[in-house]
């Protein structure tokens, strides 16, 4: 038991928020997966999991969005990390909004953050006097609320020697030869809940995990555990497996069918290179796998210190599965030169060289983030529902005392409201003698304490003219910069019947709520943001150097 300044005894929950980074729907095992999560699982089975939680589709937005409880635009990130000239694109959390560190520290939270920050303005690696850390466009997580801070500031990183690495505000090198970064952000958290709960005060921990980001780079025993398990059948059986596994959970409904395989996905029985296509989804599985012993580190801890009881626990992804392709040129070279003892990074998917060790840079590619996503259409970016649906596991044993399903629909915008909800805090009003902008989530506290919960107001999207709103059962959705579709997710998830043809006015009418929430939070036509580089980058003018 806790108490604070007054001896009060202090009964809040200390709170951990974990993140992983490009992770699909069905990629852990309470979630359909082959892939070992032992720890997940076992929140899971003490626990609630969401079946339609969402994020905002893409790495700097979801993380602005969950931080802030604000739409990304209203947070300042509405593209990603490139300054574009406008407030709501500026690239970097706004003055006038504040993040759950912020505020859980006015009410008293310690605050602590491990791994991958990525709302801090852009990082290019090649030209590092185009940018200083702590400045106007590049604050730093202790600038923004927390305490203390271990982790990398940048979107992406080698997991063995990741560049913008800083313990608080100093950047450092990693202290030692075997480094991996999944590891490190473990073990820094797991250091920072044993110096939290010496104290007297409840402690917010938000651990931001790069795993299973590419670069596809893990420790060969994990990689070992799963080489040779994808070669029979490939992604057309993992597919269908995870897709059955889903519905037997009852995470899914039987009647959803399961989206065909990709158009630009090969059939794997017409696959070349099976053994190397294997290998890159054996590093990818072995990178979710050494993230969730990381959070056996955590729980560990939680129970060596005897806290576990009252500490709530939330995990979740950033977006879906990443269909993203590297080539031996373009953007990938930015981040991609040589390892710190000399040696050549070899960037690009070549199937002449196996994925894994640190000379390499590979991604997994659109195929097998197409079963990541199983059962759902397309991928991180967009906002059909392969895109924005998460898992989501939360465990809290003072409170949820067994295990269920939730179905209600809820959004990561929704986090942070929720988290003051439980801590007792009041969202501020002005702060740093700044006006700030009112939240636009909503707290769920009340579906913890058991179901009934409905979100009261309509979710929406957008991200690069890609765009949704959901009411309801109804969700009206658009890849730019094709024509809206509509689906009925009761009967429907995997979007496969488009009724809007059928359904016209129910178009009209959540498409007029679509452009007034966009004029609300200033978002711009896509791709109205200024001239772009030869990465497909926006923004000043050393970005286009890079």
């Amino acid at each position: 038991m806790k108490a604070d300044s007054t001896g009060k005894l202090d009964h809040r929950p200390n709170i951990i928020l974990i993140m992983a980074d490009d992770m699909g729907f069905s990629d852990i095992g309470c979630y359909g997966s082959e892939i070992r999560t032992p720890n997940l699982d076992q929140l899971a089975d003490n626990g609630i999991r969401f079946s339609q939680m969402y994020n905002s589709a893409r790495c700097c937005p979801t993380r602005a969005c969950m931080l802030t409880g604000l739409h990304p635009h209203q947070a300042g990130i509405g593209h990603m990390v490139e300054n574009c000239g406008t407030t709501e694109y500026q690239g970097y959390l706004r003055r006038d909004c504040v993040t759950i560190a912020e505020a859980l520290h006015i009410g008293g939270y310690q605050t602590l953050m491990a791994g991958k920050w990525h709302v801090g303005g852009l990082y290019n690696p090649l030209h590092p006097e185009s940018w200083k850390i702590g400045d106007d466009q590049h604050p730093t997580p202790c600038q923004r609320g927390f305490d203390h801070f271990y982790g990398t500031l940048d979107g992406v990183a080698s997991y063995f020697h990741p560049h913008t690495l800083l313990q608080d505000d100093q950047l450092i090198q990693p202290e030692k030869d075997n480094y991996y970064y999944t590891d490190a952000i473990s073990q820094k958290a797991a250091e920072m809940i044993d110096q939290a709960a010496q104290k007297e005060t409840p402690f917010f921990l938000y651990v931001a995990y790069t795993a299973p980001h590419w670069p596809l780079h893990a420790p060969q025993e994990d990689i070992d555990r799963y080489r040779g398990r994808y070669l029979n059948g490939g992604w057309d059986v993992l597919r269908k497996q995870r897709h059955e596994e889903l519905k037997g959970l009852k995470i899914l409904d039987e009647k959803w069918e399961i989206s065909p395989r990709d158009d630009q996905a090969s059939a794997w029985q017409d696959v070349q290179n099976k053994v190397w296509e294997d290998m890159r989804m054996a590093v990818y599985a072995a990178q979710i796998d050494r993230m969730d012993q990381g959070i056996g580190l955590i729980r560990q801890k939680l129970t060596e210190k005897g806290i576990s009881d009252n500490t709530i626990i939330i995990f979740l992804s950033d977006n879906g599965g990443c269909a993203e392709l590297f080539t031996e040129d373009g953007f990938i070279q930015n981040y991609a030169t040589q390892t710190p003892d000399g040696k050549r990074i070899r960037a690009g998917n070549h199937t002449d060289a196996l994925a894994g060790g640190a000379d390499t840079f590979m991604s997994y590619d659109l195929p097998w983030a197409n079963a990541s996503n199983a059962p759902f259409r397309l991928y991180k970016h967009w906002m059909h529902e392969g895109g924005i649906s998460t898992p989501m596991v939360v465990h809290w044993p003072a409170l949820i005392r067994s295990s269920r399903i939730e179905h209600s629909p809820g959004h990561i915008v929704d986090i942070m409201p929720t988290l003051l909800d439980i801590a007792g805090v009041d969202y501020p009003k002005e702060y740093n003698d700044q006006v700030i902008t009112p939240l636009d989530g909503e707290s769920f506290k009340e579906l913890l304490l058991g179901p009934g919960w409905e979100r009261e107001r309509p979710i929406i999207w957008e991200h690069e003219g890609n765009a949704a709103v959901r009411i309801g059962r109804w969700k009206l959705v658009r890849k730019f910069p094709g024509d809206w579709e509509l689906y009925d997710m009761v009967a429907d998830r995997t979007e496969l019947n488009d009724l809007q043809s059928v359904n016209l006015p129910r178009v009209k009418l959540m498409e007029k709520i679509y452009a007034e929430w966009a004029q609300r939070c200033n978002v711009l036509e896509w791709p109205d943001l200024g001239e772009r580089d030869n990465f497909g980058h926006f923004g000043s003018e050393a970005i286009r150097q890079g």
